[in-house]
């Protein structure tokens, strides 16, 4: 297993990982303290030239008075990070990965205050997965834990070892429209061992203009379906769950609970059913609470969007592995141990 180490000095400047393409935000691996990079005092780091190929393949590059390529990403929730787009040397542990492009972030605003920084795990060309593909056999995985859980850390690994032998694979589909997502093929949803009815494979295609399709992504928090796929599977919850007490809407969610003085609840089962590979959640991971005082909502939501998302609540306590080798994902259950 490796671990992301960066050196820290807290009078200079945060470095962020960034994956330029594909905004995808790990921040369950990354939290914690401001923590910055004394990028000027490292003999590795080196600002990339303005005429440097790694400059042109960003989407808007810019040039500094210096002659340095400048980065500039912009979010869908206000979040921005604007500096120098530069090589380092990052270790994992004994392994020295030399030259990795990443931004030296001078002005970030957003999620990125308070974190160390971000790595972009998608497919895009500058993502670290694919700068870092041959040392690593272009495979990872990680596992995050319950957002509830403060006494261990999730973990990411990188290279063979990141396959679990008991993960179960599908395989990565490619949209050439956007080549930066992991696409994957979901058939369908069983809710307390029943195909959710309504709620048909037709819902989640990947047409041949790139639109739909569902992607798997560890940037979103809650799992995001076509809005009548999120319906029938609502309303079949809704059913399975009738003998508990309702609750009223909380945030985006629709489907809430008062378990207030409950020890023991039984709720229906769901299993996501991928081409290949069927994942039953654990209630964990589809119940969850949003007080204190005993409420719990079903972890789902609509959109009106042809694309769904697996987010990050559904894949907690799973290894989610990513054999690009392979071009498949797989989820081994209870991978955080």
């Amino acid at each position: 297993m490796y671990s992301l180490e960066l050196d820290a000095d807290p009078v200079c400047l945060r470095v962020l990982i960034l994956d330029y393409e594909e905004k995808q935000i790990k921040r369950d691996l990354l939290e914690g303290q401001m923590i910055t990079h004394n990028a000027y005092g490292s003999r590795s780091f080196a600002g990339i030239p303005c005429g440097a190929p790694l400059c042109r393949r960003l989407d808007s590059p810019g040039c500094n008075r210096n002659k340095i390529c400048q980065y500039q990403v912009s979010y869908g929730d206000g979040s921005f990070t604007f500096g120098d787009f530069s090589t380092e040397t990052l270790t994992f542990r004994k392994t020295r990965v030399a030259r990795v492009a990443l931004g030296c972030g001078h002005d970030n605003q957003g999620l990125f205050v308070g974190a160390a920084g971000l790595l972009g795990l998608g497919r895009g060309r500058l993502s670290f997965p694919v700068q870092t593909g041959r040392r690593f056999n272009h495979k990872f995985s990680y596992c995050l834990v319950d957002r509830s859980a403060s006494a261990k850390p999730s973990s990411m690994v990188f290279g063979d070892s990141a396959v679990s032998r008991t993960a179960r694979f599908t395989q990565l589909l490619k949209n050439p429209k956007l080549d930066t997502f992991y696409y994957v093929e979901l058939l369908g949803i069983s809710v307390g061992g029943a195909p959710v009815r309504g709620l048909h494979a037709s819902l989640f295609r990947l047409d041949a203009a790139g639109n739909g399709g569902v992607i798997v992504d560890s940037g979103t928090s809650v799992t995001r379906l076509t809005r009548p796929a999120y319906i029938a599977l609502r309303d079949a919850f809704r059913l399975g769950a009738s003998r508990l007490k309702r609750a009223p809407e909380f945030s985006l969610f629709d489907t809430c609970f008062d378990l207030s003085g409950l020890t023991v609840v039984k709720v229906p089962t769901v299993v996501l059913h991928f081409r290949g590979a069927d994942v039953p959640l654990p209630a964990t991971n589809y119940l969850i609470p949003v007080d204190n005082s005993g409420m719990f909502c079903f972890a789902f939501a609509g959109t009106m969007s042809g694309l769904s998302i697996i987010g990050n609540i559904q894949q907690q306590g799973f290894r989610v592995v990513y054999d690009l080798a392979g071009s498949r994902v797989g989820f081994a259950p209870r991978g955080c141990v």
